[in-house]
């Protein structure tokens, strides 16, 4: 048993959609999570930058004592997993992987689509998982930052966002598939846009989602589950932006479905993250 946070990090709010997956599988572990959405989006930025901003998130939460740390970006996880499954001492998970075998366990003719940040799709991360787990599959890669903006700075349930969606996603008209990777964190908020300008016979797969059972699965093997006799409230988690308090908090409300969502804000300062002292009147 151990009773310490489980700690997340990504780019914006789009890792709250791995978070609300972890309040229905893992209701009684805590929840630590940064969003880093002053400097959002990371897949635009060089690897080496993006880099450079998880490690600053992983050094704050590291500093909180957390006893697993979910990368719940698809971006951060293309640009630092190995590195940071190699230096911690902690179990490290990313949203990569975990999507990669819900799509080959999935599909049906071997024709596999995948959307995602500019960065994951330059990374190649999905498209050579995916042929090393299945070597005949036919991949479709596509970089759709526009769903990234839409999430974190419009309504992304308006008819606006829809049509963005739709407009977006008709390239698939002539690139055909039966299985598509949301391979971003912030996708899955626009999956109901998604599903229809694909069509039912087309299978989503949450990369975010499926993260959370490989989260189960390395809880179990390191006896890191948290003590079942100890409730674990929902106050008790704690969020934490570089960006807009309120704004975060709205989005996060609405989202993971809780009231009064704890957020704080962490100044940037140089190489590192830093508690701002006067969150209340962010």
């Amino acid at each position: 048993m151990d009773n310490r946070a489980i700690g997340y990090i990504d780019s914006g709010v789009g890792g709250l959609t791995v978070v609300k997956q972890a309040f229905l599988q893992i209701p009684n572990e805590q929840v630590y999570y940064i969003g880093d959405t002053k400097r959002m989006p990371y897949g635009p930025r060089p690897q080496a930058e993006v880099l450079g901003f998880t490690w600053q998130m992983v050094n704050y939460l590291l500093k909180k004592d957390i006893k697993m740390l979910v990368v719940a970006c698809n971006t951060a996880t293309a640009a630092a997993l190995p590195e940071l499954q190699n230096k911690l001492e902690i179990p490290v998970i990313g949203v990569i992987q975990p999507g990669v075998n819900t799509a080959l366990a999935t599909t049906k003719q071997d024709e596999i689509g995948v959307i995602a940040t500019a960065g994951t799709v330059k990374s190649l991360a999905y498209y050579n998982a995916l042929l090393s787990g299945h070597r005949s599959a036919n991949i479709t890669q596509l970089a759709a930052p526009e769903f990234v903006d839409v999430v974190e700075n419009k309504d992304y349930t308006s008819p606006e966002a829809a049509k963005i969606v739709a407009d977006k996603l008709a390239y698939f008209k002539n690139h055909q598939v039966d299985t598509l990777i949301l391979g971003c964190t912030h996708f899955p908020l626009l999956e109901p846009f998604i599903q229809a300008a694909m069509g039912p016979e087309v299978t989503l797969v949450n990369s975010g989602a499926e993260t959370i059972n490989a989260v189960v699965q390395t809880l179990e093997q390191h006896g890191l589950r948290h003590d079942p006799l100890q409730h674990v409230e929902r106050s008790a988690d704690e969020y934490f932006t570089t960006g807009h308090v309120a704004r975060f908090a709205e989005l996060g409300e609405k989202w993971l479905e809780i009231k009064q969502m704890s957020v704080k804000h962490l100044d940037i300062v140089e190489n590192a993250l830093y508690l701002h002292q006067n969150t209340e009147k962010d």
